[in-house]
C-alpha cells in the first residue's frame, strides 16, 4: 500500500496553514473585548504571520545553499506553497483592515494616510500577480523574463514595505524590534548566499557536489511560483 501524502508538503501544507490562519483570526475577533479591538488585534497578528511566511519563502533558496540540511531542503521544496500561504495571510490582514474601516471610520482615517493606501495597495497588486503566476500555466503564458521581473521586483518591494512598516513602529513600541530583526536578517541571508555562490560555484547539498546551474535546474519546479525549467532567482 502506497504511503499517504504528507500534509506538511505541497498544497496540503497551504491548506493547513490557510485554515489555521482563518481560525486564528476568528478566535481573536470573538475573544476580543470589542469588535474594533478585535479587528485591530487581527491586523497586528496577521501582519506578523505574513512576515514569517514571507521570510520563509524569501530566504528558502539562500538557506538551502548556506546550510544544506533536511529542514532547509524541506523549506526549499515548499517555497511555492509557503508563498501562497503568505498571500492568504495578507488577505486575512486586508479583511481585518476593511472591518476596522467599517466599524470605526474616524479611527481608521486617524491611523492611515495616502502613503498607506498607495504603498499598501501596490503590495496587494504584486501579491495578486505573483500568486496568479504561482501556477505553471500562467507563468509560462507571461514568459520567463516577465516572470523573473515580476517576482524579483515584487518580492523586494514587499520586503521594503515590511521594513518601513515595522521599522516606524519599533521606536514607539519595543515589541516590534523582534519583527525588525527578522525583516533585516532576510536580505542578509540572501546576500551572504549570493556572495558565497560567486566565490564558490560548486555547492555541496546532501553530500553531492552540485554546480549552481544544476541546483537551479533541480529546484526550479519546486520553487515558489516558478514555471517548470526556470530558476526562481527573484522569487519570494
Amino acid at each position: 500500500m502506497a504511503d499517504k501524502p504528507s500534509p506538511w508538503n505541497g498544497w496540503r501544507l497551504t491548506g493547513l496553514i490557510s485554515t489555521g490562519l482563518i481560525l486564528m483570526a476568528l478566535v481573536i475577533a470573538l475573544l476580543a473585548p470589542t469588535p474594533v479591538e478585535g479587528a485591530r488585534l487581527v491586523i497586528r497578528t496577521s501582519a506578523r504571520t505574513s512576515l514569517l511566511l514571507f521570510t520563509a519563502a524569501f530566504t528558502a533558496s539562500a538557506l538551502a545553499r548556506l546550510a544544506p540540511s533536511k529542514p532547509t531542503r524541506w523549506l526549499l521544496a515548499n517555497r511555492r506553497y509557503l508563498g501562497v500561504s503568505f498571500a492568504v495571510s495578507h488577505f486575512v490582514h486586508a479583511a481585518a483592515v476593511i472591518a476596522l474601516l467599517r466599524l470605526d471610520r474616524p479611527l481608521f482615517l486617524e491611523l492611515t494616510n495616502t502613503a498607506t493606501y498607495v504603498g499598501g495597495g501596490l503590495v496587494y497588486v504584486f501579491i495578486i500577480l505573483m500568486t496568479a503566476t504561482s501556477f505553471d500555466g500562467a507563468a509560462a503564458w507571461i514568459g520567463r523574463r516577465t516572470w523573473r521581473w515580476l517576482h524579483s521586483v515584487g518580492a523586494w518591494y514587499i520586503w521594503l514595505i515590511f521594513a518601513v512598516s515595522f521599522g516606524m513602529r519599533a521606536p514607539v513600541n519595543a515589541m516590534y524590534y523582534s519583527a525588525v530583526a527578522v525583516v533585516f536578517l532576510a536580505p542578509a541571508v540572501r546576500i551572504t548566499a549570493l556572495l558565497r555562490r560567486r566565490a564558490r560555484p560548486g555547492v555541496e547539498i546532501g553530500g553531492l557536489a552540485l554546480s549552481s546551474a544544476t541546483i537551479a535546474q533541480s529546484t526550479a519546479s519546486r520553487s515558489l511560483s516558478a514555471p517548470r525549467g526556470q530558476a526562481s532567482v527573484g522569487s519570494l
